[in-house]
């Protein structure tokens, strides 16, 4: 039982000193970190302030850089006085402008939204092609659109409010989308609502000529570049291409001749032509895909009224738009004839004035 006793005694003698040790050890390592903390805390703490005055830094760099960017003369308190300006020929409400800020006119171009502004365009388009577009006609749609080259700009305007289909098609990602319901171009299925509210003379000024087309036409054998080559060519400011004759139409002047690469008057059937000088004999361009110089569209959209809707009988007044218009629709020699007949009659009435005038300074009568 001693035996038992003393060892007992010995291992809870043991117990005690680990007990102690331990609790000395403790102390010992607890002083050294409360002696070593406030310099961890300093090194955690300025490390810290390290990274971020770093970082402000940086973003006060930033902020310097986009400071240099803006004017010297930002803000009220150092904008010098407003010089007193009144420009009568600037455009209406735009009086005050000195005339080298006044930007009035403008285009569809697709822009960048960053980057230098000079180097947006890789290029210009020179022609605006229009179509009012449903999305059920999106295969000749597709078909008539690949008849142009990048010289010329895609627009579609959606009757149907079908819009984001359209980007199956690689080219519509390039072109300008315009919907609103039931509304369209020309009669029977476009009428003037379209080219009325988005077309206006300013906004399509960048382009040579604007095509406003329906979506139903054949272009199997049309290209838009030779067309363009013939438009110039022949100096036309209000055309349209030749339709098939076997394709059902019903103004003579749209059928396409194979014998020429234009024509500008034509026999009608009896009883349409009141005049061979005048539509739909002459001087006549259907509203189905007519096309338009600048500044043929200028005039020609000033025509359109805001509550007709359907256009009907524009295409008839279309050539008071033309400078010329009468003599275009007649053979070239009918206007020589007519000019020698003027000359012939101004001549007589100058040759009468002139001896009335000699006989009056020198006191005689005839």
């Amino acid at each position: 039982m001693k035996s038992m006793y003393r060892s007992g005694f010995f291992k809870k003698s043991n117990d005690n000193g680990r007990i102690v040790i331990s609790a000395i050890m403790g102390m010992i390592f607890g002083y050294f970190i409360g002696v070593s903390f406030p310099y961890f805390s300093f090194t955690k703490i300025s490390s810290h302030s390290s990274i971020h005055s770093s970082f402000d830094v940086t973003m006060h760099e930033e902020s310097k850089a986009h400071e240099r960017s803006f004017p010297d003369n930002l803000g009220s308190s150092n904008t010098p006085e407003l010089p007193k300006i009144y420009v009568p020929t600037n455009p209406h409400g735009a009086e005050s402008l000195p005339p080298a800020i006044v930007v009035s006119e403008t285009d569809f171009y697709l822009r960048r939204l960053w980057g230098e502004p000079s180097e947006d365009l890789k290029k210009k388009p020179r022609y605006l092609v229009t179509l009012t577009v449903g999305w059920d006609q999106r295969n000749n749609i597709d078909a008539a659109v690949k008849k142009f080259s990048d010289d010329f700009q895609i627009m579609l305007f959606h009757y149907d409010g079908r819009t984001t289909e359209w980007d199956q098609y690689e080219w519509s990602k390039q072109a300008i989308h315009i919907s609103v319901r039931k509304q369209s171009k020309w009669y029977p299925e476009i009428p003037p609502w379209y080219a009325k509210r988005f077309l206006h003379p300013d906004i399509v000024a960048a382009y040579d000529f604007i095509f406003v087309w329906d979506e139903d036409l054949g272009v199997e054998h049309f290209n838009g570049d030779k067309y363009m080559q013939l438009v110039k060519k022949h100096r036309l400011e209000i055309s349209q291409p030749g339709l098939e004759p076997n394709e059902g139409l019903t103004w003579e002047m749209t059928k396409r001749r194979g014998d020429r690469e234009v024509h500008k008057f034509t026999d009608e059937k009896p009883g349409w032509c009141s005049d061979p000088h005048l539509p739909p004999c002459a001087a006549f361009v259907e509203i189905m895909a007519p096309v338009f110089s600048r500044d043929a569209w200028r005039c020609v959209w000033y025509m359109i009224q805001n509550d007709l809707v359907h256009g009907w009988g524009l295409d008839f007044a279309l050539r008071r738009c033309v400078e010329g218009e009468y003599e275009k629709g007649k053979a070239p020699w009918e206007g020589v004839k007519e000019r020698c007949k003027s000359e012939w009659a101004l001549f007589q009435d100058r040759l009468v004035n002139a001896d009335k005038a000699y006989l009056k300074q020198n006191g005689t009568k005839l």
